[in-house]
């Protein structure tokens, strides 16, 4: 009996920080407005900051340079210093669906004396539909999950 293929498979990127977990995970929620690029944004206008709110249930959205909220998911398990998941609730048009979900699932790993893998999975993409393939590309690109974990690594690295 063979398993069936999930198309588009799931984006996943890693990258190991000079922090203990309990640090990396605080960087990475707490501290997102720090790291996240301003680019990457669903609002109106470039980002001046972005927010996860703790515990399950939380929003996660950026603040544009207009002052509005630009609300791109929730948090869907929240047990620090070792797992967050996002419900990523961003259509391949780069908008808003409260009905939508696929998965940030970002899990801190110890790997020695102060240092933690971090490792991301985007996964359910098959759920964004026609455009599932092109939104994977883009999340894999030199732009995407990649540089993000780059720009999250140095400000963990830089305090």
């Amino acid at each position: 009996m063979s398993q069936a293929i999930i198309r588009p498979a799931p984006v996943r990127k890693s990258v190991t920080v000079a922090a203990d977990p309990a640090r990396a995970f605080k960087v990475f929620t707490a501290d997102i407005g720090l790291w996240w690029p301003p680019t990457h944004t669903i609002g109106a206008t470039p980002a001046t900051s972005s927010v996860i709110e703790p515990g399950v249930g939380g929003r996660c959205y950026g603040i544009g340079e207009d002052g509005a909220q630009a609300h791109w998911g929730d948090v869907l398990v929240w047990s620090p210093p070792d797992q967050i998941v996002i419900a990523w609730r961003v259509t391949t048009q780069w908008t808003y669906d409260p009905d939508l979900t696929t998965e940030v699932d970002v899990r801190f790993t110890a790997v020695g004396e102060g240092r933690t893998r971090v490792d991301l999975e985007h996964r359910h993409l098959e759920r964004l539909g026609e455009g599932a393939e092109q939104a994977r590309a883009t999340f894999e690109s030199p732009n995407g999950w990649g540089k993000i974990l780059d720009q999250y690594k140095a400000v963990v690295e830089a305090a």
